[in-house]
Order: C-alpha cells, then sequence, then structure tokens
C-alpha cells in the first residue's frame, strides 16, 4: 500500500510525514518545489504480536505502508495539468492523504492569507479534477480517431471506451471527482493503466494545533473521510521513546497515535485487510483486497502458490488464539479446508497447499 501526503504549501504535510514515520525532515518546504520523502512503515497489528508470542517464530514481520510526503502541488496547475515529474509520483499512489490547515500560525501566514480549510479542500478537488478533465479529452481525441481509421481493435470495445470517456467527461465538467462514480468490472479492465487522480481514495486530514477544536466540514464525496487530529503534537510524541510517547499521549487524551489511527483508515478506504501466516520460522501479516480468493491471497504470498493452488488450510484468528494452536484447532474441528472459491476474511490463518 502506497500512501500519497498531498496539500497546500504551509499546511503541515511533513510534519504529518514524520508523525506517521517517527520521522525528522525539516519542515517548510518551499512553495512550488517538487520534493517527495519516502518511509515504509510496519503496519501496528497486536494480532502479529500475539501469533509471534504463540509460535516463537525465528522471524515476525508485519505488514508495510508506504509514505510519500509530496510537495509541490499548490493549486495554481489550471488548463495546463500537473507537471510530468509530479504526475507521475501522484498516479503511483495508491490513495491520498490529504492534509488540511486548520491552525493560525503569525510565523508560517496561509499563502491564501487565511485559515479556510474548505476552501483548501475544494482548491486540491479542483486541481485533481482539472488534471483528470485534460486527461479524459486527449483520451476521446485518440478514440475518435482510432474510429474513423478502423482496422485496430473491434468497434465495439472502442464504442464501450467512448461511453465510459464520455461519462467521465461530463462528471468532471461538472466538479465531481471520479471516485463518486460506479464503475463496472468491466468498465475497471479498460481502466488499466490510467492513473485517475481524482479516483483515488482520499483521507482528509485537518491539521489543528494543540487544544484546538476541529471545524465542522459539509463534505459528502464517496471513498472519502475526514479526520482531525493535532499535527505538531503528533510529530513530537512520535519522536519520544515508547515509554515517554505513552505518557504524553495519555496526558494529551490522545487515545492512540497518528500511526495506528491512520492505517486503520486507510485500509477501510482502499477496501483492504490482513491474513497470517505462521509456523517455527515465521509469523507474517499480508494484505489483500476485501473479497479476495484464497488463491488470490496464495499470489500475494508468492505467484508459483498461485499457479498451483490446491487449496487453503484456514482458521479464524480468534479460534487460534483461543485454542492454543493449529493441532488443537484442527482436533477441534476449527481448521478448515477451502477451495479456489473461499472468499478469504479479515485475522484469517491461512496455509495454502500448493503443486507446480
Amino acid at each position: 500500500m502506497r500512501l500519497g501526503i498531498i496539500g497546500l504549501p504551509q499546511s503541515g504535510k511533513t510534519t504529518l510525514f514524520n508523525a506517521l514515520t517517527r520521522g525528522t525532515q525539516p519542515t517548510g518546504a518551499a512553495a512550488g518545489r517538487i520534493e517527495v520523502h519516502t518511509a515504509v512503515v510496519d503496519v501496528p497489528d497486536p494480532r502479529v504480536d500475539r501469533l509471534s508470542a504463540m509460535f516463537q517464530p525465528k522471524k515476525t514481520i508485519y505488514a508495510k505502508v508506504t509514505y510519500a510526503d509530496i510537495a509541490g502541488l499548490d493549486g495554481s496547475a489550471g488548463k495546463t495539468g500537473i507537471s510530468g515529474v509530479l504526475l507521475n509520483q501522484l498516479t503511483q499512489m495508491d490513495g491520498f492523504i490529504h492534509v488540511v490547515r486548520c491552525f493560525e500560525s503569525e510565523r508560517v501566514p496561509h499563502p491564501a492569507g487565511s485559515i479556510d480549510p474548505l476552501r483548501d479542500i475544494l482548491t486540491m478537488d479542483t486541481e485533481l479534477i482539472l488534471n483528470d478533465l485534460i486527461a479524459v479529452e486527449r483520451k476521446q481525441e485518440r478514440l475518435v480517431e482510432e474510429k474513423k481509421k478502423g482496422g485496430g481493435r473491434e468497434k465495439a470495445v472502442i464504442e464501450r471506451e467512448i461511453t465510459l470517456f464520455d461519462r467521465f467527461h461530463e462528471a468532471l465538467s461538472a466538479e465531481i471527482p471520479l471516485r463518486d462514480l460506479e464503475i463496472s468490472f468491466e468498465e475497471e479492465k479498460l481502466l488499466t493503466g490510467y492513473g485517475f487522480l481524482s479516483r483515488k481514495p482520499n483521507l482528509i486530514v485537518l491539521n489543528l494545533s494543540e487544544g484546538q477544536e476541529a471545524p465542522v466540514i459539509e463534505y459528502s464525496h464517496r471513498h472519502s473521510q475526514i479526520v482531525a487530529l493535532q499535527g505538531e503534537l503528533e510529530m513530537e510524541i512520535a519522536q519520544l521513546p515508547p515509554e515517554e510517547a505513552e505518557v504524553f499521549l495519555k496526558e494529551y487524551g490522545i487515545a492512540e497515535p497518528s500511526l495506528s489511527r491512520m492505517i486503520r483508515l486507510s485500509y477501510d478506504l482502499l477496501g483492504l485487510q490482513s491474513f497470517f501466516t505462521v509456523g517455527p520460522d515465521e509469523v507474517r501479516a499480508w494484505t489483500v483486497r476485501r473479497g479476495a480468493t484464497a488463491p488470490e491471497a496464495a499470489g500475494e504470498i508468492h505467484t508459483d502458490l498461485q499457479k498451483g493452488f490446491i487449496r487453503a488450510e484456514v482458521v479464524t484468528y480468534d479460534d487460534l488464539v483461543a485454542l492454543g494452536g493449529l493441532s488443537e484447532a484442527r482436533g477441534k474441528g476449527k481448521l478448515r479446508l477451502e477451495g479456489k472459491d473461499y472468499v478469504v476474511q479479515d485475522g484469517d490463518v491461512i496455509t495454502i497447499r500448493f503443486n507446480i
């Protein structure tokens, strides 16, 4: 999972990046400069800790999330679109964490001259929508030419694409992000290779000063969610030793660190879940989309396992922990044999049987 941290200048993107990654990147990059900082972070999961304590493996491996602090968006791309280097970074992301400034600061004035979270949210939305609109119009031109010339792909396929991109154009022209649209399975196939920015799930983070109340924002788009946190305070806590951090979290009434909360919300927005493999050599968490079948989960482990998939031995995390081990789960009938049509559930502990 790759999540891009975006936002207007002076919104606190790098502050949040440091809070999520326990990093020490300097904050306050110059406006308009394209800078990208990345960090790979373990996904906190107490279930992995519990399984590791049970099996005492040689290695314990958590699922990973990559955060990218992407500077360069400032709301000024307009009709020219987003520059190639920056666009390449943005299209690689599975979703965005959009940092929106809510705090006042005489030391760091807002580039627009005032604090207005909703205005800033809509400014960024417009930036992404305009970029997608340019890409859609270019695609429409190519489809018209392809239809005229003929002799290439099937006409029915071209017509389906024309219908789809006409629908995209209509929505984007009305300033509706593409994540609001219902996309069928067949249409998804046509979109392979397209990284439309306004289609990506969007977690909006209201960046507050210490003790500030979160403003009420009306924002009803699909695949979007709003969360508030005290960015600078969270960054300072993240950089403390774990014991001290725990004390500060309690003192400031923060239920959980931003890292845990952001990852959980991101999993929900992207429709992801975790399953586990266990044994004396390794206990490991894997990430898979919700609705994935057992062979797809096998493919996350290794492509050979998916190709040669025979069956999966499955037990729920809760049953395994309650019974104390795989042998006990098998003896109580809780370890099931599942075939190719089995839909993986969050927390499944899976052993893949395969033959190549």
